[in-house]
């Protein structure tokens, strides 16, 4: 079943926050580790990560840097700030909470 794209637009930053709070990637490492991780139920197409990760980034969440690769390619890794952290940790929490009351309304006989 697909998941509903109104639903995955809420939660792009959120997702792209909790993977990089574990380490820094660039963007399409973003891609297949959401990808991945949800058991390919998050495909996310370029055109929804990159205005996400310039959003996350113009807040003060994201830092980016280009660097060269093993391989000799070009890219650009985003990492969190301080702050992004925090934002990623009130995010998290946030979530949790929001799911157990959706849940609780849902799962409701």
């Amino acid at each position: 079943m697909d998941i509903d794209k109104e639903l995955l637009k809420g939660s792009v930053s959120l997702l792209i926050l909790r993977l990089l709070s574990q380490r820094e990637m660039y963007g399409y490492e973003i891609i297949r580790e959401a990808s991945r991780r949800s058991d390919r139920a998050f495909e996310f197409k370029e055109g929804t990560l990159y205005p996400a990760l310039h959003l996350l980034e113009r807040k003060g969440y994201l830092r980016s840097a280009w660097r060269t690769g093993e391989n000799g390619r070009r890219r650009k890794y985003y990492a969190l700030t301080a702050r992004g952290r925090k934002r990623a940790e009130s995010s998290r929490r946030g979530w949790a909470v929001f799911t157990r009351a959706i849940n609780a309304v849902l799962m409701e006989p």
